[in-house]
């Protein structure tokens, strides 16, 4: 017990005491954290799109580092990954932005700062917890709202590109908003004006 209590004192402990070296180093670990999330990809029968770890890691961008900066650092991602850098799940570079999967990508950064909305106001009770649960579910819906638009291209119609890049995500990506929600609830106490 006492060891659990260390643990808990020194992870409050402001380490770095530059905010914008603080900004810049919650920007990269969310990039970092994007890119190992699109590395655990699950191959789903019948449909272009992987389930990764990618949703749980763009909501907790948000949810830690607030609207901009969460959205900055997944802006930051996909230029890195446009770039040619191996971070996305599958096809790089550009071909991964225009390919099927690309509306997925490019609904990033706007559902880090819809999670990153989700969490301002106060920071305790059971309000809160459940503005930042929608405001997952919210990021997770965009995310696959904008992903079967752009997969639509490629199926010939909404309808199929529902069927192939939405249906079979349903359950996984809210069970990740749940986690996401519960583990930003957590965090956010904690990091709360530190970037």
């Amino acid at each position: 017990m006492a060891f659990v209590s260390f643990v808990q004192r020194a992870a409050a402990v402001e380490v770095v005491r530059n905010r914008n070296l603080r900004r810049a180093i919650g920007l990269g670990a969310f990039v970092a954290l994007t890119a190992f999330g699109a590395h655990v990809a699950v191959p789903v029968p019948g449909s272009p799109v992987p389930v990764t770890l990618q949703t749980l890691f763009v909501i907790l961008a948000g949810a830690v580092l607030g609207p901009r900066l969460g959205a900055a650092s997944q802006l930051a991602y996909l230029a890195l990954g446009a770039a040619g850098a191996p971070v996305f799940a599958g096809v790089f570079g550009l071909a991964a932005l225009a390919g099927p999967t690309g509306g997925y990508l490019l609904a990033f950064p706007i559902a880090a700062a819809l999670a990153g909305v989700a969490v301002r106001g106060g920071n305790r009770g059971a309000l809160h917890a459940v503005r930042v649960g929608f405001g997952a579910i919210a990021a997770s819906a965009v995310i696959l709202l904008i992903g079967a638009l752009q997969l639509t291209l490629y199926t010939g119609d909404f309808a199929n590109a529902v069927v192939a890049g939405v249906l079979p995500f349903l359950v996984g990506d809210a069970l990740k908003a749940m986690i996401g929600a519960t583990i930003a609830v957590r965090l956010r106490k904690r990091t709360l004006g530190l970037f």
